[in-house]
């Protein structure tokens, strides 16, 4: 196992290299600088020797090759830069938002499991029965509604109409955190909720199961010791990318919530031209799917200990 694991992280050196590499240099092909930016925020006009100045305060005067050696020794040293907005150091910035992020995603995770699982079992146990027709139905219809159209339907109803919870999120406590979380659940749970039902169906279809009725065993031992642990294999993927995505951040959530998180922070930074914050949230997006993809193969195995990692014999 711990030899495994050492292959793998050493395998994703080269690829996490490749993306800062693809990354640096596909952010640095805009037209438009951070400085036109300013420029165009400030509503004044920079002098050529002020912008030269700035260029190379900001050393955006040098060639693209070499920006990206220094950047990528002062990463390797723990330095992300300085944001070229805020004037602040980028690890700290980033940091400062994080938990807000990770809050979001523990609480979208936790309403995700508890609507998906118990509605994709049921529709999988009673197959078309009216409560099966009715679950695909409403998992087809949040399927089809896209975050932003939710996230504002909800603001709507539960905020503007009925006056129940805040309009902005993340200084109102745990009523704030609760309508972006709901928003992300309700696409993801309608995800799984149909994903789940065809798993445990699979599963119910399968000659052990046969086997285990012929038995005597009963119903709800089939379903609870041995069909929901293998049909969770077929979730463990979904649910790695998940986590991915959305400690990533989902950056329409986060900005129309006003949710101070990663999302919020790497929109503001694509619209500000700052480099520096952009290229963090880069790496943070693949050290996050790497690390997810590890520990996905891990929970395979753990799962299902039929399953080989690579070296075993």
């Amino acid at each position: 196992m711990k030899k495994y694991i050492g292959r793998r992280v050493l395998q994703l050196i080269p690829v996490l290299l490749g993306i800062t590499l693809l990354s640096f240099f596909l952010l640095h092909t805009s037209s438009v600088t951070a400085i036109d930016m300013k420029e165009a925020n400030t509503g004044g006009v920079l002098s050529e020797a002020e912008r030269t100045a700035m260029e190379a305060e900001l050393g955006l005067d040098q060639p693209l090759w070499k920006q990206y050696g220094t950047w990528l020794v002062q990463v390797l040293h723990g330095d992300f830069g300085t944001s070229y907005v805020s004037g602040k150091p980028v690890g700290s910035t980033f940091l400062s938002k994080l938990p807000a992020t990770l809050e979001l995603t523990v609480c979208s995770l936790l309403l995700t499991i508890l609507l998906s699982f118990p509605l994709g079992v049921a529709a999988a146990v009673k197959k078309d029965s009216w409560l099966d027709r009715a679950i695909r139905f409403f998992s087809f219809i949040g399927n089809s509604l896209p975050n932003f159209f939710v996230a504002l339907l909800l603001l709507y109803v539960f905020a503007v109409k009925l006056q129940w919870l805040p309009v902005l999120g993340s200084s109102q406590g745990w009523k704030g955190i609760l309508l972006p979380s709901l928003t992300l659940a309700i696409a993801m749970a309608a995800k799984y909720t149909r994903q789940i039902r065809a798993a445990v169906l699979e599963e119910l279809q399968k000659e052990y199961v046969t086997g285990a009725r012929a038995r005597g065993i009963t119903e709800k031992k089939i379903l609870y010791k041995s069909v929901l642990r293998s049909a969770m294999l077929a979730i463990v993927t979904l649910l790695g990318l998940s986590i991915g995505s959305l400690l990533g951040g989902t950056a329409i959530v986060e900005t129309i919530f006003s949710w101070d998180g990663v999302g919020k922070m790497a929109i503001d930074a694509i619209t500000m031209r700052d480099y520096p914050v952009m290229q963090a949230y880069v790496i943070w997006m693949a050290l996050i799917y790497m690390v997810i993809n590890l520990g996905t193969d891990l929970l395979y195995h753990g799962l299902d200990p039929r399953i080989r990692l690579g070296g075993e014999k």
